[in-house]
């Protein structure tokens, strides 16, 4: 492929929506305008959004058995290579939250490079615009106004679905999957041989790591992942910064103009967040905007272990977020407050009480989530929604029957605003920010009203 880009530059599929949102922040704001759906797209819809050059899927795969991969990732795939795309991508968190049973990016790589013909897969998660550094295969991630390596790190050491004990990410994939990893270094990237070094890695690797830790090994990865495309259809895998890698290399060599101006939008009238996140970082900013004036809901995540007694905890949260939306306030509905909030320890509790499925239960409270948006939305509209927790936000967003979003303006890095497409024209045009529990300052729920502290 030589000249400019094509129309179609990129397909992917994203572990999660929080993620998938990130990728379309990351192309639509350099000037790649990005859509993505719930579902692979028909033919009659895609002929509708043809003037969008990256296409993608949002899923729950990050919350997902490597079983439930086996069944949905293939038929993914294929939708998306069937795009034409140069690169098509598995979008992974940037912490590369994963298990052997719980979101495998092992295996995930392994249906993707079986759908490009055994192809080697790059691998970029390194994203310093979002304080995400790999040096040497180990990852590291910023936190706290500190940089942590990943087994060490202050929130991911402690996730409690998929705590990170291991930075080396070729060592993490080994307990994942099967297929050999190799690794280009930053030594060879700032020396200048970085295509030389992927060449000799893929010889003997199925998955090549790619260091990424400034914005010159950044240009860098993403001539590599361009060249290969290049070459022929691929199927990359890592965070977002896979894009990043891409625009940096793209604008270098004069692919890709340089991006236009940050749209802003005005501050709503009426809206809402509702959160599924234990992150601690959430918990802060949680604490932010309630000492701003939000009122804090909380919604017993216990009560879902149940199913008949979870209806009965929504509506109760449903009724106090309305009664404060009517008092002018926005409301925050919420599971927990951190790590520590006593409710993740009575979940924990009535989940090995029960032996209720896990994956299961985190289904019913991101449609609970959903549900609580839904109704308040449906007694005075609302104008914009965040929603927060990468793994129930998919759930939440699904409930409001929003088939596909883009992305319309920039909050934080990782977290944009985005509009929601829908058959219900009251979910239709919806302002959506979907925000990891590790993404955002302390303040970015205040700052998503578009106020400042002082007017709230």
């Amino acid at each position: 492929m030589t000249g400019p880009l094509p129309h179609r530059v990129l397909a992917f599929y994203g572990d999660d929506f929080t993620g998938s949102s990130a990728v379309m922040e990351v192309l639509t704001f350099a000037g790649v305008p990005t859509v993505m759906f719930l579902d692979p797209p028909d033919a009659a819809t895609l002929e509708c959004f043809g003037q969008y050059r990256a296409i993608g899927i949002a899923s729950t795969s990050r919350a997902r058995s490597p079983e439930w991969m086996d069944r949905h990732l293939p038929a993914a795939y294929a939708a998306l290579k069937a795009l034409g795309a140069p690169v098509t991508h598995y979008k992974t968190c940037s912490t590369f939250d994963s298990s052997p049973s719980l979101g495998s990016i092992g295996r995930a790589i392994e249906h993707g490079r079986a759908a490009f013909e055994g192809r080697t897969v790059p691998l970029v998660t390194g994203a310093p615009a979002i304080g995400r550094y790999q040096m040497f295969g180990n990852l590291f991630a910023a936190y706290g106004g500190a940089t942590h390596r990943l087994d060490r790190h202050p929130v991911m050491a402690r996730h409690p679905a998929t705590p990170m004990d291991e930075a080396d990410l070729g060592r993490h994939l080994a307990a994942q999957t099967d297929l050999s990893t190799g690794l280009v270094d930053l030594v060879a990237l700032k020396a200048g041989r970085g295509a030389q070094a992927y060449a000799a890695a893929a010889k003997n690797a199925e998955i090549v790591s790619i260091d990424v830790f400034d914005e010159d090994t950044l240009a860098a990865a993403g001539e590599i992942v361009w060249a290969e495309a290049c070459r022929a259809p691929i199927f990359a895998a890592g965070s977002q910064g896979v894009e990043y890698a891409l625009i940096a290399h793209w604008q270098e060599t004069g692919l890709l103009a340089p991006p236009p101006a940050e749209r802003t939008v005005p501050a709503p009238e009426r809206m809402m967040v509702v959160s599924g996140s234990v992150s601690p970082i959430t918990a802060a900013q949680i604490a932010c905007a309630e000492a701003q004036g939000f009122a804090v809901v909380a919604l017993e995540a216990a009560a879902a272990v149940d199913e008949a007694a979870w209806p009965e905890a929504v509506a109760a949260a449903s009724a106090a977020a309305g009664a404060a939306l009517s008092a002018g306030k926005v409301p925050l509905v919420a599971t927990a407050r951190g790590p520590d909030d006593p409710s993740v320890a009575r979940f924990r509790t009535a989940l090995q009480a029960t032996g209720a499925d896990r994956t299961a239960v985190a289904e019913r409270i991101g449609a609970g989530l959903g549900t609580i948006v839904r109704t308040l939305h449906g007694t005075a509209p609302l104008q914009r929604v965040i929603l927060s927790g990468g793994d129930t936000s998919g759930y939440a967003v699904t409930e409001l029957g929003v088939y596909a979003l883009s992305a319309e303006a920039p909050l934080a890095p990782g977290a944009p605003l985005c509009r929601t497409f829908a058959e219900d024209a009251a979910f239709d045009g919806l302002e959506l920010c979907m925000k990891g529990g590790q993404m955002g300052a302390d303040d970015f729920f205040v700052a998503s009203t578009g106020r400042t502290h002082a007017n709230m």
